[in-house]
């Protein structure tokens, strides 16, 4: 939005002579003197509200040159207020703002106290008609700078800039009818009641309460009743512990008797499988009615203390349900998220999550932002916890507006989240709201905030709490009716805490399972005895020879990239002449023979579409048009989806968005694939929080799988490790499955089983680079049609095992590079054995070897160094068998960047384990 500082420098008959020339043909003068005439025409001719043509082509200025300077000071003095008037907005409840040099006063746009009583058609455009200097800046002032300032300027859409203005000078300043000051009431009153009964109560137990930010509840109400009224039926929430307690209460519908069980230790949920979590990191759904008696099925998603990790799982969740109920029409589901104010600045999933919002494979319609700002983070204070003007200000980056709003005005926050909701339906873009509140306690509520903010907690204790304030607001409103409001809302107060201290019991709210929650409530917990040997995933010959003709064949008019088509070609020879499939043909038939059965599947990551190693081609591209063409898209009339994505250059984000989807949908095969397998480490609070402890956490499961390149080929330090010892180290009661996959057919089951299984655990597979082409990892077309994922591979090399007199133990890569010493030099007393599943350990396979090759002597052979690999993971888990560890060398780096000093590393290995 333009200023128009140019203005005040131009002389006055410079101006007229422009408007002369506008006035001929607006396109003759500079886009920014036009922009600015039409401004003006406007108010001239719309004043006083009476329409009228501005003056014919030639005619003289409706005011002198002098007086229209002074009309372009006003209108730019307008535009000012509009960009910045937040900056001045009064929209802190218990402290003065910060000087922003917003440089708001008149004498800035060459107007002085002198001129407060003239008039200016400018007034037009705030909708006052021509009126006083006095009475424009007095309206600009009550609009864009008292208890909500809005940052929109950076928005270049010109409808939704006319749109923002409108609200805000139309919509905002309309008065709250008595209906909505109740329901306003009624709300704050919950949100108030709920922190004072859990004060009284449970006296110094932590339950980060929303005191000083009760107005979050009465927002959350308007957003979701307002969304309601625009279509949407469904919420997915997301939040850390700050007030989560009240939204489950107070949002929600969960009953004060189920928290209360949590709270004193009574509400154990099924443990055979986890531990449990504390009471503020719980999730919940719901289905609420609303006044105007919309239903909305109300999801919140459990989260760790780890602040803002919920967020992508939040919007992975939200675009999984709108694919599989809503049929991807997102104006039919809302992601909400609620953020802290230190957690909205300072962590960086934000910024690849807003990234996120308007890509194709991510976009869910627009997020609605609330960040409950109470100015602090634990200990630290704003001016240290950020260097932008506001906690929010990443918003610009993909141009959401912000609404910044006095927390202690219960109207203004409920009028700017009705038009915040009405904003996403219209615009399916993000918003923020930035709810400007305070913190009543420390950062929980044994903690002592004056240590370290005495002054600003001095203030804090002597100011009322939104529910008073809004009451005593209502008390001296002068009208009868909304008086009487007050005190009845007043005594219900009372009445209702006293009932909740009397532990009144509540009913809870009636819940109908969508369709894939009735899909989850299908599946079972895993045991055991499910790890003991996997079930049956091959498919019929006849089937894997027609998907297999399908995945080689495109529409006549496409003409893919030369090098593509001789690749495919290739595959079809190989598997038409020696009857094989090789790693990337065996990927893609497990993902067509998914969709056959009416199975979706989704995958995601940097280059996925290609490959990073450029293997998988599961999108080809012609080469005259760029035109697209999805292998997997055409397999029969009725099949699933396959949706396919290169993602934004993002671990963390990405890989939480993947794993919201898989949690959402149990029927769909959901993947993330790193670049390199070293990259993961980019998203280790997901893989940390979620992936290896959500089921024991909350009982949640989930089968997304994760893809990580991983295999010492001299790559340095960055593209070797995957650090499987990390994921082996966080294995417990049957949490994940990890495996290091050989063959083409393996991998193929390993996929397959994930959607077979009657229950969903994930699987992290560390994925080969250069062996994607290894003659070695081709399997022949009956081992996709027998059996299913062989967790250990024995060798077929060896005709004698009463012969063997060393048994290699090894998985992935290293397997190849021990098989080509054994083969060239025929070594039949020494057998090398693939743990193709390093998790679930496959004890009963290996001791049943064991006793095969029982004249031998075994060792664990690994390319990682010694405290990296599944060394230390076996040797605490594997005692049924006596073996010695081959490895290189304990380092402090995963590998060595020197070609050379890795090819002698690696020889040094192979040769040990055939010599020692």
């Amino acid at each position: 939005m333009k200023d128009f500082s140019f203005v005040t420098n131009s002389h006055p008959a410079y101006i007229e002579s422009l408007y002369q020339d506008y006035r001929k043909d607006p396109g003759a003068v500079d886009p920014e003197w036009s922009k600015f005439f039409e401004g003006f025409d406007f108010a001239v001719s719309n004043v006083n509200g009476k329409a009228g043509a501005p003056g014919a082509a030639g005619a003289g200025l409706p005011v002198s040159s002098d007086q229209l300077t002074k009309e372009l000071n006003v209108y730019r003095l307008i535009q000012a207020y509009r960009k910045k008037g937040h900056l001045i907005s009064k929209t802190n409840p218990i402290r003065e703002r910060k000087d922003r040099q917003a440089n708001l006063d008149i004498s800035f746009y060459g107007l002085g106290d002198a001129d407060l009583k003239t008039e200016f058609y400018a007034g037009q455009v705030l909708g006052l008609g021509k009126t006083s200097l006095e009475n424009i800046v007095n309206r600009l002032k009550q609009v864009y700078a008292a208890a909500v300032g809005l940052e929109f300027t950076y928005v270049n859409d010109a409808k939704k800039v006319e749109w923002l203005q409108r609200e805000m000078e139309n919509t905002l300043q309309q008065p709250v009818s008595l209906e909505k000051k109740k329901r306003i009431l009624l709300k704050l009153n919950q949100g108030v009641m709920f922190e004072k009964f859990l004060h009284t109560k449970y006296i110094g137990q932590k339950r980060f309460g929303l005191e000083g930010g009760e107005n979050t509840i009465p927002a959350l109400d308007a957003i979701i009743n307002t969304a309601a009224a625009e279509g949407v039926q469904e919420a997915v929430i997301g939040m850390a512990h700050r007030g989560r307690l009240s939204v489950l209460a107070n949002i929600l519908g969960k009953t004060y008797e189920q928290i209360f069980n949590e709270f004193e230790g009574h509400a154990v949920p099924d443990l055979t499988m986890g531990s449990g979590d504390v009471k503020y990191h719980l999730g919940f759904r719901s289905i609420v009615e609303t006044p105007a008696g919309n239903k909305v099925n109300l999801q919140l998603l459990p989260n760790p203390s780890h602040l803002e990790v919920v967020d992508p799982l939040v919007n992975g969740y939200a675009r999984s349900k709108a694919d599989v109920i809503y049929n991807s029409d997102y104006d039919k589901i809302l992601p909400i998220l609620i953020h802290g104010d230190a957690a909205v600045a300072g962590q960086g999933v934000i910024y690849e999550l807003i990234q996120m919002s308007n890509l194709k494979g991510y976009y869910t319609g627009g997020t609605m932002h609330l960040v409950i700002n109470n100015q602090i983070g634990f200990t630290t204070d704003f001016d240290d916890a950020r260097s932008s003007d506001y906690c929010t200000s990443i918003a610009s980056t993909v141009q959401a507006p912000v609404f910044h709003v006095n927390g202690d005005d219960a109207e203004a926050v409920v009028k700017v989240a009705e038009i915040a909701a009405r904003y996403r339906q219209e615009f399916n873009s993000d918003i923020f709201i930035d709810l400007l509140c305070y913190r009543k306690h420390g950062h929980n509520e044994g903690d002592e905030p004056k240590f370290t903010q005495p002054s600003l907690y001095a203030l804090i204790d002597k100011h009322p709490n939104p529910r008073e304030v809004y009451t005593q607001k209502l008390l001296q409103a002068g009208e009868v009716e909304v008086q009487e409001l007050a005190k009845e809302m007043e005594k219900s107060f009372w009445a209702d805490l006293q009932e909740r201290l009397d532990e009144v019991r509540q009913n809870p709210l009636p819940y109908t399972y969508q369709k894939p929650e009735q899909w989850w409530a299908a599946l079972r917990k895993s045991s055991a005895e499910d790890f003991e040997k996997s079930p049956v995933t091959a498919i019929k010959e006849e089937e894997v020879k027609r998907l297999v003709a399908k995945l080689m064949e495109w529409p006549k008019e496409f003409v893919p990239l030369r090098k593509v088509e001789k690749l495919l070609q290739e595959k079809i020879k190989l598997f038409e002449t020696e009857g094989k499939l090789d790693w990337a043909t065996g990927e893609l038939l497990a993902y067509a023979s998914l969709l056959t059965e009416g199975k979706d599947v989704r995958m995601s990551g940097e280059d996925v579409k290609r490959g990073t190693f450029s293997h998988r081609h599961a999108i080809l591209f012609d080469e005259n048009t760029n035109a697209t063409y999805n292998r997997l898209g055409s397999l029969q009339e009725k099949q699933g989806q396959f949706r396919i994505y290169n993602s934004l250059l993002s671990e963390f984000a990405v890989l939480g968005f993947e794993y919201g989807y898989a949690m959402a949908n149990p029927n769909s095969l959901v993947l993330w694939e790193a670049q390199y397998g070293d990259f993961a480490n980019g998203a280790q609070t997901v893989i940390d929080q979620y992936i290896s402890s959500a089921e024991q956490k909350w009982t949640t499961q989930n089968g997304l799988v994760m893809l990580l390149p991983h295999g010492y080929e001299g790559g340095g330090p960055d593209h070797s490790n995957a650090r499987p010892e990390r994921f082996l180290q966080a294995c417990a009661e049957y949490n994940i499955i990890v495996t290091n996959i050989t063959t083409s057919a393996n991998f193929f089951h390993a996929l397959r089983r994930q959607l077979t299984w009657p229950f969903r655990k994930p699987l992290v597979n560390f994925a080969p680079k250069a062996n994607l082409r290894h003659i070695g990892s081709y399997s022949p077309i009956s081992a996709f049609t027998e059996g299913g994922f062989r967790e250990v591979l024995d060798d077929e090399f060896i005709d004698d095992p009463s012969k063997v007199k060393k048994v290699l133990l090894c998985t992935g890569k290293m397997y190849f590079d021990l098989s080509e010493k054994q083969q060239k030099e025929n070594r039949k007393d020494v057998a090398i054995v693939r743990l193709e599943q390093l998790y679930p350990l496959p004890v009963t396979q290996l001791e049943a070897l064991n006793q095969k090759y029982k004249a031998a002597t075994w060792f664990w052979v690994q390319e990682e160094p010694l405290n990296m690999g599944a060394a230390s993971y076996l040797q605490m888990n594997l005692k049924q068998i006596n073996y010695g560890v081959i490895s290189r060398n304990p380092s402090a780096a995963t590998a060595t960047g020197f070609a050379k000093v890795h090819a002698r590393e690696q020889l040094e290995i192979i040769e040990t384990a055939f010599n020692i």
